[in-house]
């Protein structure tokens, strides 16, 4: 059953280039007590950028991909689709010293998912709608469920109306 991802204009949270390096780079801040971490496993496409950031910033080299799909056409969630699997290698540690990557966890429908392949693993994401939120371990910012975030690599530089065009 899909249901439907459109946004209200006042439940759009668009992210810059800058403050989601910052909010990575935040995650990292967080994520350095728990590792050392001697893989990570993102969860493309979303979890590529952060875990590049991350892994920079904890200083590991292996990163390795999981490719799940659920949003098909960017505005309904669908049936998830595992596309690529993690290296076996990895799968064998059942998760121990790996670390999971993404960008947000939304239902919680894809890091279910994830978790299961890699249960021992520490699940990490830049954003945590509450649905969600009991599949991470570690996130930096919470948005509520309704809202509809706007990653920098979806989105191009246009004017913006103000919230209150035409008012008082």
């Amino acid at each position: 059953m899909n249901e439907s991802r459109t946004p209200s204009p006042d439940k759009i949270f668009p992210v810059s280039w800058d403050q989601f390096h910052r909010d990575s780079r935040a995650l990292a801040w967080r994520l350095h007590e728990s590792g050392p971490f001697d893989s990570i496993v993102c969860i493309t496409r979303g979890g590529l950028v952060p875990a590049a950031i991350v892994a920079r910033e904890l200083n590991t080299r292996t990163i390795e991909t999981v490719c799940v799909a659920s949003y098909h056409d960017y505005k309904n969630q669908g049936e998830i689709r595992l596309i690529k699997e993690v290296a076996p290698a990895i799968v064998a540690t059942g998760g121990r010293g790996v670390l999971i990557v993404d960008d947000l966890v939304d239902t919680g429908k894809t890091a279910k998912v994830v978790r299961q392949i890699l249960p021992q693993a520490h699940f990490a994401t830049v954003y945590a709608k509450p649905l969600g939120r009991p599949m991470v371990d570690t996130f930096v910012t919470e948005v509520s469920q309704d809202t509809w975030i706007y990653f920098p690599w979806d989105t191009g530089l246009a004017f913006q109306p103000p919230i209150r065009a035409g008012g008082d």
